[in-house]
């Protein structure tokens, strides 16, 4: 299955009073594992972006000025996540957002879902966590996944975080780590990726009792009584 998971950073919370996407960061699955393609790019969205959502990640107007607009980036979005199924936190917020972002761009864009499948990640915490808190840092702390890097939201970062968090809350597999990947790849190529045993286990030796010793001698004379030639007697 390719799955394509994805996060975005917006102008402010509603694309209904003309808010607009300004970050987009998409992390390629097949078969639940990272194929190292991704889809990122900052995107200018003609209009001013919101005090409060600069808080959240730290994105500005000053530095969007000179990012493609939406319509520019349009077509290799839609070919990147073409019938993939995406893996999003609270994807209700971000299908919208796109939606809207191609609606704007008329009829040659349909909606997301009669391209892909949609995967909410934040539906299925709260079906397997009832009653706990489910934003991606929690998630990380339930699931033992490094989210260090991450001070402000961005939206590549965040689609790498909840990438591990998705195969860790559907499985166990062991996680991406797609920041330390181009490390590991050069631990591989020097053959450093070898794990060896530091301290192995002690083998429990269990000596044979009296009984098994003089068991074992009959045994022996037995065999050399038919005519066997026993080693163990020389």
């Amino acid at each position: 299955m390719r799955q394509v998971v994805l996060d975005t950073e917006t102008t402010g919370i509603d694309p209904k009073q003309g808010h607009r996407i300004i970050e987009i960061g998409c992390v390629e699955l097949e078969g639940r594992k990272p194929t190292g393609r991704h889809f990122h790019v900052y995107i200018n969205p003609q209009r001013v972006v919101e005090e409060e959502a600069i808080a959240v990640h730290g994105i500005t107007n000053e530095f969007l000025e000179d990012k493609p607009v939406f319509a520019q980036i349009a077509d290799d979005f839609k070919a990147f996540i073409d019938g993939a199924e995406l893996v999003i936190h609270n994807a209700p917020f971000d299908v919208g957002f796109m939606n809207h972002e191609f609606a704007l761009l008329g009829k040659n864009y349909p909606p997301v879902e009669q391209f892909c499948g949609i995967l909410d990640t934040l539906k299925l915490a709260r079906e397997m966590r009832p009653g706990q808190r489910n934003s991606l840092d929690a998630l990380c702390r339930a699931f033992a996944v490094d989210n260090s890097a991450r001070e402000l939201h961005g939206a590549l970062l965040d689609a790498e975080i909840l990438a591990d968090v998705y195969l860790a809350m559907t499985g166990g597999q062991v996680k991406l780590d797609l920041a330390n990947q181009r490390r590991q790849n050069q631990q591989q190529q020097s053959g450093d990726s070898i794990q060896r045993i530091q301290n192995p286990p002690t083998l429990k030796v269990l000596p044979a009792t009296a009984d098994e010793i003089e068991a074992h001698k009959a045994r022996l004379a037995l065999v050399e009584k038919e005519g066997g030639n026993c080693l163990w007697q020389q």
